[in-house]
């Protein structure tokens, strides 16, 4: 199983931009896809972004035309640069891999 490290998070004024890492220690020969999933203080987990291997992505439309979701195949790491930031931005984030979990990094907007 993939084990994914994440991070990047931060506080960051509204308007701002944040860019986060997360890092396949193990096992990134597996990888097909990955997501990105955000849960803010009380909310579900919602899934955010996606890009596979060849590297086609997704993007909920919340945050579609501010962020971007890459992949360095060589660094064995995801990327979501995040432009623009909104408060309802705020949540902790997380990646993903099948039904491995990075430990998430908070993301904090301020208005």
């Amino acid at each position: 199983q993939v084990q994914l490290v994440e991070s990047g998070g931060g506080l960051v004024q509204a308007g701002g931009s944040l860019r986060l890492s997360c890092t396949a220690t193990k096992n990134w020969f597996s990888v097909n896809y990955m997501n990105w999933y955000r849960q803010a203080p009380g909310k579900q987990r919602l899934w955010v972004a996606g890009i596979s291997r060849a590297g086609s992505t997704n993007y909920a439309d919340s945050i579609k035309g501010r962020f971007t979701v890459s992949m360095d195949n060589a660094e064995n790491t995801m990327y979501l640069q995040m432009n623009n930031l909104k408060p309802e931005d705020t949540a902790v984030y997380y990646c993903n891999n099948t039904s491995a979990w990075g430990q998430g990094t908070q993301v904090t907007v301020s208005s």
